[in-house]
């Protein structure tokens, strides 16, 4: 997740600041991650440690889910399953007003269970929505337990191909590939990269482990956790 957002603010929305109407949009489909989202947001300059440390404070405007009210956020999101809609809505008003500005969703595997995202992947496709790319965070699991388990929807990117999206598959771990796949715009189709990757990656007690998707850490385990992340540097 975090390797995916710094690919994303590193590459093609370094640029998408202020409210500039010809900005690159992104919508963070699964809302649930928006600590992550600050996070990258603090680290270009969006936010101020100060906003960063009130995150979930009374009268803060950094909630569990982002919200539009924050100046460097487009879309409010949290619902699962109605990002990818957006992105698709925002994506065709970018189109009728001659824009060149292109849309970037964020989605979780987990959330392809949701009946609205295959509406969107029907509707982007359909309007051959190219300046519309997807990504799905496919690490596994989500809240209720291994994503196989509860629902399955393997092969992911096979599903994605039939619903007639350019698809691209890479290691969400591996920054220049991520890279290439935001930089690519196939023509006359809407874009998915199938990001595969280790939940909790670094931190050895928490890798692939569905207890860490909501459990709170003590200070010992984010000790350990830190000097885990240190030595990915």
């Amino acid at each position: 997740m975090a390797g995916i957002l710094a690919a994303l603010y590193s590459g093609p929305l370094g640029a998408a600041r202020g409210k500039d109407p010809e900005r690159d949009r992104f919508i963070l489909s699964k809302g649930h991650a928006a600590l992550a989202l600050y996070a990258a947001l603090h680290l270009r300059g969006d936010i101020t440690r100060a906003e960063l440390d009130s995150f979930c404070g009374d009268g803060s405007g950094l909630g569990v889910h982002p919200e539009s009210s924050l100046h460097c956020v487009d879309f409010s999101t949290g619902a699962l399953g109605q990002g990818l809609s957006m992105a698709a809505g925002a994506a065709l008003a970018a189109r009728l007003q001659g824009s060149p500005r292109r849309v970037f969703a964020l989605l979780s595997d987990g959330e392809c269970n949701e009946g609205a995202v295959w509406e969107a992947a029907l509707f982007a496709a359909h309007h051959k929505l190219e300046n519309l790319t997807a990504i799905i965070d496919l690490n596994g699991q989500q809240a209720f337990g291994y994503t196989e388990e509860v629902l399955s929807m393997t092969p992911m990117p096979e599903r994605w191909r039939a619903f007639n999206w350019e698809v691209a598959e890479v290691d969400g771990h591996d920054m220049p590939a991520l890279a290439a796949a935001l930089a690519a715009r196939p023509a006359g189709r809407p874009s998915m990269i199938v990001a595969r990757t280790v939940f909790g990656r670094g931190v050895p007690f928490m890798e692939g482990r569905i207890k860490w998707h909501y459990w709170p850490m003590s200070d010992a385990e984010y000790a350990l956790a830190m000097a885990g992340l240190e030595k990915l540097k």
